[in-house]
């Protein structure tokens, strides 16, 4: 009888269970304000919050085939369709979620969330807040959340993507990141953003190749009539169509007045243009652009390719002859070669291009060079793509640029010289036909989203029996509540099992059992590395994959905090950074799991001198990435806080990959100016300045010991050894170079004394001198003079001289 009773109650508590599940959270339509514990659905069309004059909407907007971004977008008339919407800002725009199942809510702890599919979380504000909080919708486009003294906890406005509202500051820790493409609202590869030195710069942030393109970088900000005295770092659009940066710059619209609605966006082309209307449904106009002619802008064709512009047809990109379009749907991916390159003496010619330039990447600049002695330059080296040969303005004679990548082509009747491409002496007689004519084939906008969920469904049997559930008294209810601690061990097992699943499924990303990871490492018995993070391990997988798996020291984290940074850091995904596969967490025991790097830590490889100078500079390049990419671009802003030889990883084919960041320290974007880390965090000799005098950590921690590792390639020299190989202090590596240097009319005078002795006067002069000098920037004192990881790329990648265009 006792059997058959709870067996009843079984039924009963899980039609229970049931019921909960298809039971609607609150959700708000039509609103300008989102409650505690309520939520928006991607599945309902008019889940949406409406700004009280009506001009703004938030809700989920389409971008592909089930998939969904929670965006703002200005309010259009009923009938237009969702393609046409105007979008100002979105919160997931590279991490689209399931039309199914996705909310954003607003839980009671002040916490915004949003969750894909209703099993993981995308995206999340990180606020707290004792008392009820509430968002909401302002007029002006901005999405607030408030507690209930109106303290701002969080605000869109201060996360712009590639739009700026009027009144919406541009500041020193916000940047605006243009769209992929016209129908691909992921990030793009432009930047609007201050540098250090105060000045407003739009940058061109390719997947291999950096440049600052806007103002020009042979200017100083005095020559482009810019001034860097005043620190703010502030620029602002106002409601009548004037745009105005602290640096004195001004970008003021055509139609300057009021009564209009504007915005100023980074568009995909890499253009900043100011858009105006006058009323929902109207076509925008661009009453003003940086740009009149968007060729002068980097990166727009790729690679291997010319980019012609007229008022009437716009923008034409086309391969250079004897090169054919790489990607017919996307011109970034630029041109490639139809022969092979060859490097044999008497082999390759060179074929004119009258009238054409490329901007940068030169491997050197020789002044008063004949046009023979730059055939013979670029014949020497193997990497020369052809050369540009120009006439200096004003001047009889003519300089020499050897381009080791043709990027940023444009023709201009106004050029003083030619382009001479280096080409395959076989294949000469291609270059007199005539090029084919490429064409973008047009992609829907559309697109799908190619992911796995766990779906639930209910029969319509088990409904019959919920709504029969329903009409039983109180009485059952109250048994069903008795026997709630009985069964709520399995529910939650067999719940965290599901969740497993779709992680798994979703992303590959997986949560393992220690007794799975012990067998892996056979016991943890192949020790590959250690740090005071613990120790690492080798291990195959089941799924025969080889790994490392961290075992952590520190098993005193909170569970809650362990698993939120170990899903963040999963979430980060970069061709420089080790990809991390999964982790444990079961009562002490906490581990991580990673890809494994065939050729050890740098920190390996710098002790064998089994690195010759290019691979040297590739992993400088490769390290200066992966940071740039922690610091600047992923969801949440994070410090590495131990950037050392041993913690960068070399692949198979010895590119770099940054290994252990996100442990120390996960900081909101916008917090890194009042964050604190309570104790001093790094390796001994590549300690920032800041720890040892208490003053506020930022990323600039993180460009100080990558600016000690470079030293330590270039020279050969650990920094916590002293030059004579005694135990000094970790400055003494840096007061040496400096000494080489200071006084001695630059660097390459003295790069014979400095450079590691390994390479045998066999590297780059120019190339290191370039890493030297990037890296005396990186360990200034003064961490405001340090460069930014991003400006550090763009600096390693534009390898040439400064010179008049």
């Amino acid at each position: 009888m006792l059997d058959s009773f709870i067996g009843h109650m079984d039924t009963l508590f899980l039609i229970f269970l049931l019921s909960l599940a298809i039971s609607p959270l609150p959700s708000s339509s039509a609103s300008d304000t989102l409650r505690r514990g309520s939520s928006l659905s991607a599945e309902k069309s008019n889940d949406v919050l409406i700004s009280p004059d009506g001009v703004f909407t938030a809700g989920f907007h389409q971008v592909g085939n089930n998939s969904f971004c929670f965006a703002i977008w200005f309010t259009e008339p009923s009938s237009t369709h969702y393609q046409n919407r105007t979008v100002v800002w979105m919160a997931n725009r590279d991490q689209p979620v399931n039309g199914k199942y996705s909310k954003l809510s607003l839980q009671s702890s002040g916490n915004l969330i949003l969750t894909d599919a209703g099993q993981s979380i995308v995206w999340a504000t990180t606020t707290t807040s004792l008392s009820p909080a509430h968002l909401s919708l302002q007029n002006s486009g901005n999405l607030v959340l408030l507690n209930l003294d109106r303290v701002v906890l969080w605000q869109s406005f201060d996360f712009p993507t590639d739009t700026l509202l009027p009144h919406q500051p541009l500041t020193r820790n916000t940047m605006i990141v243009s769209m992929r493409s016209q129908s691909n609202f992921s990030s793009g590869f432009y930047k609007l953003f201050f540098d250090n030195d105060n000045l407003l710069r739009l940058l061109f942030d390719g997947v291999e190749i950096s440049s600052v393109y806007w103002f020009e970088p042979w200017l100083t900000g005095q020559s482009a009539g810019r001034s860097t005295d005043n620190s703010s770092r502030t620029a602002v659009l106002d409601s009548l169509g004037n745009f105005t940066s602290s640096d004195n710059f001004t970008l003021m619209a055509a139609d300057y007045g009021a009564g209009l609605q504007r915005r100023l966006t980074v568009d995909s082309d890499g253009n900043v243009r100011l858009y105006s209307r006058e009323k929902p449904g109207d076509k925008w106009s661009i009453s003003a652009q940086v740009f009149s002619d968007p060729c002068k802008i980097h990166g727009v064709c790729g690679v291997n390719s010319v980019c012609s512009y007229d008022p009437f047809h716009g923008r034409k990109c086309s391969c250079i002859p004897g090169y054919k379009m790489k990607n017919h749907t996307d011109w970034y991916y630029g041109c490639e070669p139809q022969f092979n390159y060859t490097c044999n003496k008497g082999e390759s010619t060179f074929f004119k291009l009258s009238k054409l330039e490329f901007f940068g990447y030169d491997y050197g600049y020789f002044e008063n060079y004949t046009y023979t002695d730059c055939e013979n330059l670029c014949l020497k080296l193997c990497n020369c793509k052809g050369f540009q040969y120009s006439r200096i303005p004003n001047r009889p004679m003519f300089s020499c640029y050897p381009k080791t990548v043709l990027l940023n082509g444009y023709r201009s009747p106004s050029f003083f010289g030619d382009l001479y491409l280096r080409v395959p002496k076989t294949h000469v007689s291609y270059y007199q036909k005539p090029q084919e004519e490429y064409r973008l084939s047009c992609l829907s906008r559309v697109v799908g989203l190619n992911r796995n969920y766990v779906k639930s469904s209910v029969a319509s049997s088990v409904k019959f029996l919920l709504w029969f559930a329903i009409g039983v008294g109180g009485f059952e209810i109250i048994c069903i509540l008795l026997v709630w601690g009985l069964l709520s061990n399995t529910t939650r097992r067999n719940s965290n099992e599901d969740m497993q699943g779709y992680v798994l499924a979703g992303t590959g990303f997986k949560r393992f059992s220690f007794a799975e990871l012990k067998k892996a490492t056979r016991g943890f018995s192949e020790e590959i590395g250690r740090g005071a993070g613990g120790i690492v391990y080798k291990g195959v997988l089941a799924d025969q994959r080889v790994a490392a798996i961290k075992l952590l020291s520190e098993a005193d984290q909170g569970e809650a905090e362990f698993l939120g940074e170990a899903n963040t850091i999963g979430r980060l995904n970069h061709m420089h950074l080790i990809e991390m596969w999964g982790y444990c967490s079961e009562k002490k025991h906490k581990l991580l799991v990673y890809e494994y790097m065939e050729h050890g830590s740098l920190a390996d490889k710098l002790s064998s001198n089994a690195l010759d100078w290019e691979k040297r500079f590739e992993i400088a390049v490769g390290t200066a990435k992966g940071l740039a990419y922690l610091h600047e671009e992923c969801l949440e802003w994070v410090l590495h806080c131990d950037v050392k030889p041993q913690n960068i990883l070399l692949d198979s084919d010895y590119q770099p990959k940054v290994a252990d960041f996100g442990l120390s320290k996960l900081i909101n974007r916008g917090g890194l100016e009042n964050s604190s880390i309570s104790r001093i965090r790094g390796t001994r000799g590549y300690i920032a300045p800041e720890w040892v005098y208490n003053q506020p950590i930022t990323s600039k921690v993180d460009v100080y010991s990558y600016g000690i590792v470079v030293l330590e390639m270039v020279t050969g020299k650990n920094p916590a050894i002293g030059v004579g190989g005694v135990e000094g202090e970790q400055r003494g590596l840096i007061d040496w170079v400096r000494e080489k240097v200071d006084g001695s009319g630059g660097i390459g005078s003295r790069m014979g004394e400095i450079i590691d002795r390994s390479f045998e006067e066999n590297y780059d002069a120019r190339k290191m001198e370039i890493l030297l000098e990037v890296a005396l920037q990186c360990v200034e004192e003064d961490k405001n003079a340090r460069p930014t990881m991003t400006q550090v790329v763009e600096k390693l990648l534009r390898i040439h001289k400064d010179r008049d265009h």
